[in-house]
């Protein structure tokens, strides 16, 4: 998944980000709303951990200045990236206000790390509608262990193919397009062109090799994953 993390408390927050990072995730940071709400409006995230308890950093005339503000502004723009808030424990008004402005659910500071990931999770499995096991033909992607698998053998996948299957397999049979993909894979400061985008495709068919599954090329589209026709041929009713 790819993540836009807001907090302002560094020490919470470069824990959250070493969390999240080893269990696989790319995560963008902010640590104030001026910041934050820019890269939200350019950058696709599959979710938004966001702390309400912002200080006022904007300028008068931004509109900014809290958390809050931020979720009610992507809102109102028809954002609807699911947005898990981080409020007070103690502050029972403040979840209710995140929720009320359009979060999707909300933990109490101080809160476990593993309770983020599984949070982050149902709320991207809520959003995209898929299951945490997904299977086409003998390929298996395994949400909660970030495992794919082909006829139960582990699939080594360095960080960016990763991304890619996973894309294309949320759910399998739809298409996604080029400028998704890249803008999945690509940093704020970058760019992923086209090339570098079917050389991850084209690495990625050989994998699948034997899985039962292929990447289709949708010319002017983008790329679908599909359950591949049975190759055994036949002959006079015979195989």
């Amino acid at each position: 998944m790819r993540i836009l993390l807001v907090e302002d408390d560094v020490v919470l927050r470069d824990v959250m980000l070493r969390s999240l990072a080893d269990a696989g995730h790319r995560v963008d940071v902010s640590t104030n709303v001026e910041d934050a709400d820019p890269l939200w409006r350019v950058q696709p995230f599959d979710a938004v951990l966001l702390d309400l308890s912002l200080p006022a950093t904007a300028s008068p005339t931004s509109g900014l200045g809290s958390g809050l503000t931020a979720l009610r502004k992507a809102r109102a723009r028809g954002d609807r990236t699911p947005v898990l808030v981080l409020t007070a424990r103690d502050r029972t008004e403040e979840r209710i206000a995140g929720l009320d402005a359009g979060a999707d659910d909300y933990l109490g500071k101080p809160f476990d790390l593993a309770e983020v990931e599984a949070r982050l999770r149902a709320l991207v499995r809520r959003a995209q509608g898929t299951e945490d096991i997904v299977m086409l033909g003998r390929l298996r992607l395994d949400r909660k262990a970030r495992r794919f698998s082909s006829a139960d053998i582990a699939l080594d996948l360095p960080a960016r193919e990763f991304e890619v299957l996973w894309e294309l397999m949320s759910p399998p049979g739809h298409a996604v397009s080029k400028r998704t993909l890249s803008d999945k894979l690509s940093g704020f400061d970058e760019s992923l062109g086209d090339n570098a985008l079917e050389a991850f495709i084209s690495r990625l068919r050989k994998k699948l090799a034997g899985s039962g599954a292929g990447i289709r090329t949708l010319r002017g589209i983008g790329y679908l994953l599909e359950a591949e026709a049975d190759t055994q041929t036949t002959s006079d009713g015979q195989s």
